[in-house]
């Protein structure tokens, strides 16, 4: 399963025009480095440590793959990059901006130039008041407190005032617009894996098919005329009761749903691995329960081809999936091409992923993310 590293940073400018400053790191850590999910007000702050110009301040908490070293090393290129310049000595100096880790998951971390937790985040208010802001539930992985308790104890009397807010990449997307969601794709094509990403970006319920539970599964790869029919129909009971929970359990006037498959997916694996009349009985099972399950508001479709999804496999390393031959997977391609066509073409969107790592490279996931919002965009027109 994929999951992020879920990184809180805290940021501050004296110099210039502060609230653009923030602005731009915030846009350049979001297009660059990890997604930015949320974001605290802006407050003002004196300066800490010396005589300068008052501070602006805020705090946000992004999602990234990056390491704590690699992270570190990408924000400082940031802070140059928006014209922080190299500091003269050891003492606090003015600069356009400058990003701190303050957490890293629960992570404790200590090197010659990094140490996590911040060591002075709980004595400084400018940190801790926008750091309130935030919608999460960690403690201080040292002093085990909560940001609400670390405020009460801190000695720190400086004036803090709130004074602006911040505009997030994200609200420019409309993907958390529509209600239901579902990512489709070959096996070893990534839709598990941006599903996930999806579902932690946008705050959405997700619903990812249990195969790791299917007794079947392992069994069909050693003997699939022996095991088809049984893996088949225990996928489309799972499913079915899976998606119809899922969705009847969520309020779908508020909540954003995204699913790592479709019910019609059970159709798509059954015309290959089924003989003629097993797939005949297969197909009046699945239309009765094809009628009672909602449909997608966006079907998106990952097209990876044959010789990629064979190295996600192995890379992946299941066991039961050693065997899969590049012909079986061609011929799920093929279905699925044909069951796209059936569709309404306004709600279906297919992304050609061959070239793309959205996992590991996170410039790659925006450019996915942005064709599926411009096709939202498209449907709401």
């Amino acid at each position: 399963m994929h999951t992020y590293n879920k990184v809180v940073l805290a940021l501050g400018s004296n110099l210039g025009n502060k609230k653009e400053h923030l602005q731009n790191a915030i846009n350049h850590i979001h297009n660059h480095i990890g997604f930015v999910a949320q974001a605290s007000a802006i407050y003002e702050t004196p300066s800490w440590g010396f005589e300068s110009f008052p501070f602006y301040n805020m705090c946000i908490l992004i999602h990234t793959n990056l390491s704590p070293e690699k992270l570190l090393v990408e924000l400082k290129k940031t802070e140059k990059i928006l014209g922080r310049t190299t500091k003269n000595t050891e003492n606090y100096e003015a600069r356009t901006v400058d990003i701190d880790i303050v957490y890293f998951n629960d992570l404790i971390f200590n090197s010659t130039d990094l140490q996590i937790p911040h060591k002075e985040l709980q004595n400084r208010k400018f940190v801790l008041v926008p750091l309130n802001d935030l919608i999460f539930d960690w403690k201080h992985p040292i002093l085990q407190k909560s940001t609400q308790e670390l405020l009460v104890i801190c000695d720190d009397e400086s004036e803090i005032k709130q004074i602006d807010y911040i505009d997030l990449p994200k609200d420019d997307f409309a993907i958390g617009n529509i209600k239901f969601l579902a990512i489709e794709g070959n096996i070893g094509s990534g839709k598990t894996s941006l599903a996930e990403k999806i579902a932690q970006d946008f705050n959405a319920k997700p619903i990812l098919e249990r195969f790791a539970d299917n007794a079947f599964l392992p069994k069909f790869y050693e003997d699939q005329l022996r095991y088809a029919f049984p893996l088949e129909m225990s996928f489309l009971a799972d499913r079915y009761s899976q998606l119809n929970q899922g969705l009847g359990q969520y309020n779908l006037f508020n909540d954003f749903i995204v699913a790592d498959y479709y019910i019609y997916k059970s159709l798509i694996f059954a015309q290959v691995t089924l003989d003629t009349d097993e797939a005949f009985l297969y197909r009046s099972i699945f239309d009765v329960m094809n009628k009672e399950t909602t449909k997608p508001d966006l079907y998106v479709y990952l097209h990876q081809n044959t010789e990629n999804l064979l190295q996600n496999i192995k890379k992946r390393g299941r066991t039961y999936e050693e065997n899969i031959q590049a012909a079986y997977l061609d011929n799920i391609n093929q279905s699925y091409s044909e069951f796209i066509k059936t569709l309404t073409q306004e709600n279906v969107l297919i992304i050609d992923v061959s070239k793309k790592d959205f996992v590991e490279n996170h410039e790659d996931y925006l450019e996915v993310l942005k064709l599926i919002n411009n096709k939202i965009k498209q449907i709401e027109n």
